[in-house]
């Protein structure tokens, strides 16, 4: 067997949507148009010249292309011409109540959430990543965890302000965009990120502490359109 090019398809891979995560990528050949999601922390490139990066935590639409090098990415690609919203109708998808609880998230917000996949591990030093200077940081394990989000159109998705882990976003189909917040009230809005298909939030909204504890902003996504955008965590393991 091969020690490239290995495939795994994800559990919200459906009829709207083929998604699957490839590692030890070498001149894989992808036809149409494909969102390329970076999960590693070195560069992605396309066997086009002049090579250009495709950065950690990053994404890009590739058309017709070949991935000549990747540690590992999320492949995503539209499959049905039908409405989106029916995505929330394949196996695994939940509103978001039925997972946090009535008394954390509320019914009457129309959000849903695909089963999640833990797709691998890699190794980072937060801070450095973070951009954070600290005498004692080192190299850690971190679980890369995937799931797929769905919202309808003007759908503000929850202000919040606490994760365990480092997170951050690509859209896959529609347009929405992640927000910050000065408090928890709307009308604190100070960073409007707009998010169209293929753009991923290259840099993490977390702040770290010296403990390795992540601190964020008060922030949200908010769907201007039928939405489904990928969530990616990287959780610490070790």
């Amino acid at each position: 067997m091969s020690p490239h090019n290995r495939v795994t398809t994800l559990p919200f891979s459906g009829r709207h949507l083929e998604a699957r995560v490839v590692t030890a990528v070498r001149d894989l050949p992808l036809t149409g148009r494909v969102i390329v999601v970076n999960l590693d922390t070195t560069p992605a490139y396309l066997d086009r010249l002049p090579r250009t990066p495709i950065p950690a935590f990053s994404s890009t639409i590739a058309v017709d292309s070949t991935l000549a090098h990747a540690g590992a990415v999320a492949l995503l690609r539209g499959l049905d011409e039908q409405p989106v919203a029916g995505i929330t109708d394949e196996p695994g998808w939940q509103h978001f109540t039925d997972i946090a609880g009535p008394d954390v998230f509320p019914r009457t917000t129309p959000l849903y959430r695909s089963a999640q996949a833990d797709v691998g591990t890699v190794r980072f030093d937060p801070h450095v990543t973070l951009g954070v200077t600290h005498p004692g940081s080192r190299l850690r394990d971190f679980t890369v965890r995937l799931m797929l989000w769905y919202a309808p159109p003007d759908t503000g998705c929850g202000i919040h302000n606490r994760h365990d882990f480092i997170e951050t976003h690509a859209q896959i189909i529609g347009n929405g965009r992640m927000q910050k917040f000065a408090d928890r009230e709307p009308g604190s809005l100070y960073e409007d990120v707009l998010m169209s298909p293929g753009y991923a939030t290259p840099v993490p909204f977390c702040g770290i502490g010296p403990d390795t504890t992540f601190t964020y902003p008060w922030h949200q996504y908010h769907a201007d359109t039928d939405c489904v955008w990928l969530a990616v965590e990287y959780h610490l393991a070790d």
